[in-house]
């Protein structure tokens, strides 16, 4: 039994790592891919994960395949095919942290994920499946993706979502909000950022996780980056304060909040369908404070904290939150 199986992409973050002699960027080979970041982040929690997906048998598939296993990621179900490169990602980082995207993901393995590739009886003994957007754009891996969704329903896991939008990636929002819309009714518990919740739903964060709640889901997340989050579940919905830190690099602070969050709901036993005020806030503080710690270094999965890290921060201080569902 898996705590948590993932199945998305896996890339390159080539990250801009300053400059040459010559003045040139230098870019540094950075493992990425949020449902592989989040699957990191709940591993160094203690979570036992497992990872469904493609790269090309090239230098960088080899590589990620690797990093995984170094993280004690299950990659039985990593497939490295020969026919298809890896997905390569080229990243500018402003100097608040904040960054740019430049993809080369045209016919690259993480879309070419077949049905058939996909071992269903990882995703029927996992208690959360997790997925993403990313794997919605192209197909056969949309297809497939949808197939190892309706799998982890009838097996009765959690349904983990993170919308995850790339405008570079769609033809437009229109169709990033369709397809999000297909899959929320089956979700159980959503993370999503401020800018998704608005084009999914229209609404501001506290009005849109309330929306995504009515669409189906028990536990919604909308994250507001250097603001925190807000987290709503039930009747109770709390809103926590972002940590003030020295962002080096945002990449995978999303994915960071959510693989902790679901990482202390396992650890705990937490029903996220009955979460009081404390275990909520639990939650909040615990993800809001992984988060903070990841963007003070760089790239996606090197800079998910160990839970050394996370514990001995919030041994100093917690992030204040508030029972918005009070006033």
């Amino acid at each position: 039994m898996k705590d948590i199986t993932a199945l998305g992409e896996i890339l390159i973050d080539f990250s801009a790592a300053g400059t040459s002699a010559s003045g040139r960027t230098i870019f540094e080979q950075n493992p990425g891919g949020a449902p592989a970041n989040m699957l990191t982040q709940a591993s160094r929690l203690g979570m036992s994960c497992a990872f469904i997906g493609k790269a090309g048998s090239d230098m960088h598939g080899k590589f990620l395949k690797s990093v995984l296993e170094e993280e004690n990621i299950d990659t039985s179900g990593v497939i490295l095919d020969a026919g298809y490169p890896t997905t390569l990602a080229f990243v500018d980082i402003d100097p608040s942290g904040e960054r740019s995207f430049a993809f080369y993901r045209k016919n690259c393995a993480d879309t070419m994920l077949t049905e058939s590739e996909i071992d269903l009886s990882l995703i029927r003994e996992s208690r959360i499946f997790h997925f993403g957007t990313l794997s919605l754009t192209d197909e056969p891996a949309c297809s497939a993706t949808l197939r190892a969704l309706a799998a982890a329903k009838d097996a009765g896991a959690l349904i983990s979502f993170d919308p995850n939008y790339r405008q570079m990636l769609w033809e437009g929002p229109d169709d990033f909000v369709s397809a999000c819309e297909k899959v929320l009714p089956l979700c159980d518990m959503v993370k999503l950022s401020e800018e998704e919740a608005m084009l999914i739903t229209g609404k501001e964060p506290l009005g849109a996780a309330e929306e995504i709640l009515g669409m189906g889901a028990s536990l919604c997340a909308v994250t507001l980056g250097a603001g925190g989050a807000v987290l709503a579940c039930g009747k109770h919905v709390l809103s926590g304060e972002g940590l003030k830190v020295d962002a080096v690099d945002t990449t995978g602070a999303g994915d960071s909040f959510w693989g902790s969050l679901c990482a202390v709901l396992l650890s705990e036993k937490m029903d996220p369908k009955a979460l009081g005020e404390e275990e909520l806030t639990k939650l909040l503080q615990t993800a809001l404070v992984a988060s903070a710690i990841c963007v003070t270094e760089r790239g996606g999965i090197p800079a998910m904290p160990t839970q050394e890290k996370v514990r001995a921060f919030l041994n100093i201080k917690r992030p204040a939150v508030t029972d918005l569902s009070k006033q």
